[in-house]
């Protein structure tokens, strides 16, 4: 506990100072939003913004880590005894990783490779008749399992707006007590289209 008041008092006697910036890339060429920008033993600090530019208040003696994923991080000591507020230009650097070549082969060697491709039982997986063309047994089976298109998607949605739009202002049409309904019907009896032929 008098530790803790003791660095309490530490840091009442250091003076507050505005750190404000721009952060770059290597070639100082562009700006680099989104730059974490933090003081790791107090717990605070900010971000970049859209242009790279910085502000953020600090203490005498405090180190400042600016870190981004994919540039090497950078830390700055704030000097003490500073009169008035720190401006930085932070130009930050690639960080490359190179690693080392993996070659994958699940096989010991070239030879042991052709040898087991060559003593493969491959079937093909599609019938083709003569001409080089999928039978139609094929081709309704790859129909039936061939997704929606864009098209169909769309139809499909706007079916369902109009459905929408029909049960929250106005009644569905009810064929059973339409008249032209019944006359048709009445029609297609007379006309013999409803008799069974065998």
């Amino acid at each position: 506990m008098m530790s803790s008041q003791e660095s309490h008092a530490q840091d009442k006697e250091r003076k507050v100072l505005q750190i404000s910036g721009i952060v770059l890339n290597a070639d100082s060429t562009d700006a680099v939003p989104g730059v974490n920008i933090y003081v790791p033993k107090k717990g605070r600090g900010t971000t970049s913004g859209r242009y790279g530019y910085f502000s953020m208040p600090v203490l005498e003696g405090d180190s400042v880590v600016f870190s981004f994923i994919g540039l090497k991080r950078q830390t700055f000591k704030v000097p003490e005894n500073t009169d008035g507020d720190i401006s930085l230009i932070v130009t930050m650097q690639m960080d490359e990783i190179a690693l080392s070549e993996i070659e994958i082969m699940p096989f010991p060697s070239e030879e042991e490779f052709k040898r087991q491709v060559l003593a493969m039982n491959y079937e093909a997986p599609m019938s083709i008749d003569s001409r080089g063309n999928l039978s139609p047994e094929t081709l309704l089976r790859y129909a039936e399992q061939m997704p929606s298109s864009g098209n169909e998607n769309w139809r499909y949605f706007q079916q369902g707006q109009v459905m929408q739009i029909q049960d929250r202002y106005g009644p569905r049409p009810f064929t059973l007590l339409d008249p032209f309904a019944w006359s048709r019907f009445i029609q297609s009896i007379k006309r013999g289209d409803l008799q069974r032929r065998d």
